[in-house]
């Protein structure tokens, strides 16, 4: 994928000397650091500069992109992920994005979808409709300065971004819409069930809202998410009655737990593929989403002392 995507951005409907390639590899990978090498080699005599780091000393793509950034000379930097493919005008079109009243822009991410996708490939598609997503952002160096780049306590692919845009809000910088700077984002292959390890990203959740509580309210989560409250309660009403000997309070909080599931269970499957196998792994999810969902959200919360739910 890296290779991929390093191909797509060295032919650039730019001038090669105008822009530099920066790769930070928070691995470090040998494989990483041989692609790299064999890019810089093959565009050495059009002047396209290839740089290779790594980001030592953190994790995650927060500090990878702050080594990046603090290390490239331009004025304007462009992110984006190793799994995107840029068109061929991506760079030109961010550029004319950023004219002097604006701090950041934010260009289209396509994700490539079946009719019904299933459930790992609609939550990637959510993507198109992100409002700030590093997989393709254009940022003047000077604001990522002033905010003091990305928060490298975000350390999962997830909320950093949004961390960034909160803080570009709060400082009084505009940021702009780059429609026609696109970038394809394919989706990556994953295992069935990975809904379910993707609960933990929810711990990063608390951190956003203490940081940006109005913010957070206004354009992430409105409310909490009071249904996985109410699933929980009914499960461990379940629970309880049993171990107390209360078949009514066993009865009530199974019925409550099974509706509020397999309601959880419908509405995730809308539009999505309805191949039996993905049914079954709807199902399964939809009964472990809930609690894990809680507990990284209350963790969460814990450890960042923050007021969230």
């Amino acid at each position: 994928m890296l290779q991929r995507c390093l191909q797509a951005v060295a032919g650039q409907d730019l001038d090669p000397t105008r822009y530099e390639l920066i790769v930070v590899d928070d691995g470090p990978d040998p494989e990483t650091r041989r692609v790299v090498a064999a890019l810089a080699k093959d565009n050495e005599t059009r002047g396209l500069a290839v740089h290779y780091l790594v980001a030592e000393g953190t994790q995650g793509p927060s500090g990878a992109r702050n080594r990046g950034w603090e290390h490239a000379r331009a004025p304007l930097i462009a992110f984006t992920d190793d799994d995107t493919i840029p068109t061929a005008s991506w760079l030109p079109r961010g550029l004319a994005a950023m004219t002097d009243e604006v701090a950041a822009a934010v260009g289209r991410i396509r994700v490539p979808l079946p009719e019904r996708p299933r459930d790992h490939e609609r939550d990637t598609g959510g993507l198109e409709r992100a409002e700030f997503a590093t997989a393709n952002c254009f940022v003047r160096k000077r604001a990522l300065v002033a905010v003091g780049g990305f928060d490298e306590r975000f350390t999962l692919a997830w909320r950093e971004d949004s961390d960034l845009q909160f803080m570009l809000l709060r400082r009084g910088y505009r940021i702009a819409r780059a429609d026609d700077a696109v970038v394809l984002h394919p989706v990556r292959p994953a295992p069935p069930g990975i809904s379910v390890k993707q609960q933990r990203k929810v711990f990063f959740d608390a951190l956003l809202y203490k940081k940006h509580p109005q913010l957070y309210r206004q354009r992430i989560r409105p409310r909490p998410p009071w249904n996985y409250f109410a699933i929980v309660a009914g499960a461990l009403a379940a629970l309880a009655g049993t171990l107390a000997d209360l078949p009514w309070l066993a009865a009530g909080g199974l019925v409550l737990w099974a509706a509020l599931t397999l309601h959880f269970c419908a509405i995730r499957l809308r539009g999505a593929s309805l191949a039996p196998s993905h049914i079954a792994e709807m199902l399964a999810t939809s009964i472990l989403i809930p609690p894990l969902s809680l507990y990284w959200r209350l963790k969460g919360a814990w450890h960042f002392k923050a007021r969230f739910l």
